[in-house]
């Protein structure tokens, strides 16, 4: 990909407001030493670790930072927000133009293709899979294998998992109860639900702005990816018009909503204008906040389609990138494979909300309690095995970008759903084309 390319994809990402999380320049302690006769002493290697996390998220963060470096004494990991996400895709743009990239990075999966093309980021089969400090056979199978293999680009691992979120169905109890309303099992209860409550002016479903992760749902579950390996572009093949169709028939009939200029369903929902609300189980925290006490909600995995399951995994990972130093690239897996340990992960979820990383987590007794504490968290753990994440390609940006364009002039142009994704078709194989 040409340097331009990569930039305007960045910029895309950054326009969409993709969490991305960014690295500061990393620069290594050197021994401090006297003469011969003298005991030498080490001064930890200094791993920078940049990050878009803020508020609560950036204290958990601290926490496990700070039970890293009082782990073990080689390496010290000094980990820094930088703000809004802007400013962040900002400051990895200005670090590759003036080569002071980071050691390592968080990153939406989806940015690994450019960053791998252009040559930044290190692969890292060589700690994961190598060496006295890999992940064993067992550590392997314990990680969800849906972060794995989005870990996995062009046959080697480029990143690891971190904050991860599923989509999860909320539901309002009171609305369901006085209806009389199963909880769905498939997407066409949903459909079903709409033409009870649609005479009280109330919404079987609502969207965020945009419904094009639920769309992509729906596809895989036909068993169709929008766009599958190889990259090669789905987008108005048969199986993906229906899907499209089906939220669009919903919202043409006035029994679901779409968010709008609110960004996100959490507001109207809490307000009782829809009995379910797909979203993210990130959102969860700020369900809670905003929700009244006498709100009877909770939360449960998404139900089926063409009698299959499955949610899209959305989050960020971590990358390292290739001009740190041997000893620093060396202290930064033991901190990404430390991330990933059956304790922090735990932790980490507990402490913000997002999944874990591994099975053996979610049977950590202080992890159980938790759920007990908070079972709206439980849906997005039992979503987990039924979760997926989009393809990643050179020019991913882009086409999400185009993506979003599309399911707009859908809602807003009242543009036909084949026209739309006949449209996005020619422009994914263009993009994909364009990235070879």
């Amino acid at each position: 990909m040409k340097k331009k390319s990569w930039q305007r994809a960045l910029l895309a990402v950054a326009s969409l407001g993709l969490v991305l999380g960014l690295a500061a320049c990393g620069s290594q302690s050197k021994d401090s030493g006297a003469d011969e006769s003298s005991t030498k002493s080490k001064t930890p290697v200094k791993i920078t670790f940049w990050h878009g996390m803020n508020g609560p998220y950036q204290k958990a963060l601290n926490e496990i930072i700070s039970d890293f470096n009082k782990s073990q004494s080689d390496y010290k990991v000094v980990g820094t927000s930088q703000g809004g996400y802007t400013q962040l895709q900002q400051k990895i743009m200005a670090s590759a133009k003036s080569n002071t990239l980071p050691v390592i990075s968080q990153t939406t999966y989806t940015t690994v293709p450019d960053y791998t093309e252009n040559g930044l980021i290190e692969p890292l089969d060589s700690y994961m899979l190598k060496g006295d400090n890999k992940l064993s056979d067992s550590d392997l199978k314990d990680i969800y294998s849906s972060f794995l293999s989005s870990s996995k680009y062009d046959g080697k691992y480029y990143s690891i998992p971190f904050s991860k979120s599923v989509r999860v169905l909320y539901y309002n109890q009171d609305i369901l109860d006085k209806y009389n309303i199963a909880k769905p099992e498939t997407w066409d209860d949903i459909a079903k639900a709409g033409e009870t409550l649609k005479k009280d002016k109330i919404y079987a479903m609502g969207y965020d702005k945009s419904w094009d992760m639920e769309f992509e749902g729906l596809a895989r579950q036909a068993g169709n990816p929008l766009v599958a390996k190889g990259p090669k572009a789905n987008l108005n093949t048969a199986d993906t018009l229906k899907a499209a169709n089906f939220i669009m028939d919903m919202i043409k009939a006035g029994t679901a909503k779409t968010a709008g200029e609110d960004m996100y369903w959490t507001q109207a929902f809490t307000q009782g204008k829809s009995a379910f609300y797909a979203g993210s189980s990130a959102g969860v925290t700020q369900m809670v906040a905003q929700a009244p006490k006498t709100l009877n909600w909770g939360t449960m995995p998404l139900p089926a389609y063409n009698d299959k399951k499955a949610t899209e995994i959305a989050g960020n990972d971590i990358v390292m990138f290739k001009s740190a130093s041997a000893d620093q690239k060396k202290g930064a897996w033991a901190f990404m494979k430390f991330l990933m340990s059956t304790e922090e992960t735990a932790k980490w979820a507990r402490s913000t909300g997002y999944v874990p990383l591994r099975e053996s987590a979610t049977k950590d007794a202080d992890f159980k309690k938790y759920l007990e504490e908070k079972p709206y968290n439980k849906a997005a753990v039992d979503s987990l095995p039924d979760g997926f994440q989009s393809t990643a390609f050179k020019g991913f940006s882009e086409y999400r970008t185009r993506l979003l364009e599309a399911v707009d002039a859908m809602l807003t142009k009242n543009e036909d759903v084949k026209k739309a994704l006949d449209n996005l078709q020619d422009q994914t194989e263009t993009i994909i084309k364009d990235n070879k």
